[in-house]
C-alpha cells in the first residue's frame, strides 16, 4: 500500500522514478536539472494525449476527420504536437550525440504551434554541461510511463508525477526551494480554511502553481468542475513562472498569470482585479525585496495603517509607524 508523506505525495512508482532520474543527474545541480526533467515529463504528456487522438482521429477519417488537422485538437484541449516534436521520433533519437538539439527544436517547434505555451518550455538541452548519453537514458525512462492518454488522465498520473518531482527538487535544493514550491500540507490547509467554491482566485506570489492545482481538486471533490474558479496570479522569477504555465497547462487548467514575469509590489500584472479569494504563501524570508521604493505608495501606506488599526502593539508595529512617519 501507497505511503502518505507529509509533502502529501504518494511514494508509488513516482519514488521509483524519482531515484532513476535523480542517478542520471551527473554533475549538474537540482536547480538545473529539474527543467530538464519536467521539460520532458510535459513533452511525454502532451505526445501521450496527442497520439491518442490522433489514433481516434484515423479511425474517424471515413467521417470526415483530418488527423493532420491542429483545429481537430484543440477542439478538445489537447496540444498540436508538429512531426519534428512527437516522442516517438525523441525515441528513435536518444542514442544519438545530437539529442540535446533534437529535443531543442521538439520545444521549439511546440511553441511556435500553441501560442499559449509561448516562451514556457525549457530549451537548454543542447547545452555543453548536460551528458547527452544520460540525456538518452532519461528519454527511455519517462518513456516508458504512460502519462497522456485518457485513462492515466483520469488517475492523474501526471500530476503526481510532476508534484512529486517539484517536492523532490525543492529539498534537493534545500531554502531555494522554497522559491517556488510550497509544501502540499500547507497549501491544502490554506485552500481548505478559505472553500474557493467559485469565483476568480488570485496568488500574488504564485511560485509553481500549487495553490491554484488545489483549489481546482476541492472545487472538484465537492461536486464542482474545472472552470467554476477563475485564475490570477503572477510570479516574479522568469524560469518559476515557467514551471507554473506547464503546471497549469497539464492538467487542462486556464489561469491569467500574465504575459510574462514579474514582481507584484511593483509591477502588478491584475491592478483591476477584483478576487474572491487570495491565497498566497509570501517571500517572508526575501530581505532585498525593494521596499524602500514603496514608501511612497498610497495603497501600501493604506496597509500599513490598516495593520496598526488591527495589531496597534503587534510585532511590526514599530515597522509601521516607520513607514507612515508616525511616532504614535
Amino acid at each position: 500500500m501507497a505511503k502518505d508523506t507529509n509533502n502529501g505525495a504518494n511514494l508509488g512508482f513516482e519514488s521509483e522514478l524519482w531515484r532513476a532520474a535523480d542517478a542520471l543527474r551527473s554533475n549538474m545541480d537540482a536547480a538545473e536539472y529539474k527543467h530538464v526533467v519536467l521539460g520532458l515529463i510535459f513533452l511525454k504528456y502532451i505526445s501521450d494525449a496527442f497520439e491518442e487522438q490522433r489514433a481516434k482521429l484515423e479511425a474517424d477519417r471515413t467521417q470526415g476527420a483530418d488527423p493532420e488537422d491542429p483545429d481537430e485538437y484543440g477542439a478538445v484541449n489537447i496540444f498540436w504536437v508538429p512531426k519534428e516534436a512527437r516522442w516517438s521520433k525523441l525515441k528513435s533519437e536518444a542514442k544519438q550525440p545530437t539529442i540535446g538539439k533534437v529535443i531543442d527544436d521538439a520545444m521549439l517547434a511546440i511553441e511556435r504551434d500553441n501560442p499559449s505555451l509561448k516562451g514556457v518550455l525549457p530549451k537548454d538541452y543542447a547545452h555543453p554541461r548536460l551528458d547527452k548519453q544520460r540525456l538518452g537514458q532519461l528519454i527511455d525512462l519517462v518513456g516508458n510511463i504512460g502519462l497522456g492518454d485518457k485513462e492515466n488522465r483520469s488517475k492523474d498520473i501526471l500530476g503526481r508525477v510532476y508534484e512529486y518531482f517539484l517536492s523532490q527538487f525543492a529539498s534537493a535544493e534545500g531554502k531555494k526551494g522554497g522559491q517556488f514550491y510550497t509544501p502540499r500540507c500547507v497549501v491544502r490547509v490554506l485552500v481548505e480554511m478559505l472553500a474557493p467554491y467559485k469565483g476568480r482566485v488570485y496568488d500574488p506570489c504564485c511560485g509553481s502553481g500549487g495553490m491554484f492545482v488545489q483549489s481546482e481538486k476541492f472545487v472538484e471533490a465537492h461536486g464542482g468542475k474545472i472552470g467554476d474558479i477563475s485564475i490570477y496570479g503572477q510570479e516574479s522569477n522568469h524560469t518559476t513562472w515557467r514551471l507554473a504555465k506547464m503546471n497549469l497547462a497539464i492538467r487542462g487548467i486556464e489561469g491569467n498569470l500574465g504575459k510574462e514575469h514579474a514582481d507584484t509590489f511593483h509591477r502588478d500584472l491584475h491592478p483591476d482585479l477584483k478576487a474572491d479569494f487570495v491565497l498566497a504563501n509570501p517571500p517572508f524570508n526575501d530581505s532585498d525585496w525593494g521596499g524602500e521604493r514603496l514608501k511612497d505608495d498610497k495603497a501600501a501606506r493604506e496597509a500599513w495603517a490598516k495593520y496598526l488599526e488591527l495589531a496597534p502593539d503587534g510585532k511590526y508595529a514599530a515597522q509601521a509607524r516607520r513607514k507612515l512617519g508616525s511616532k504614535k
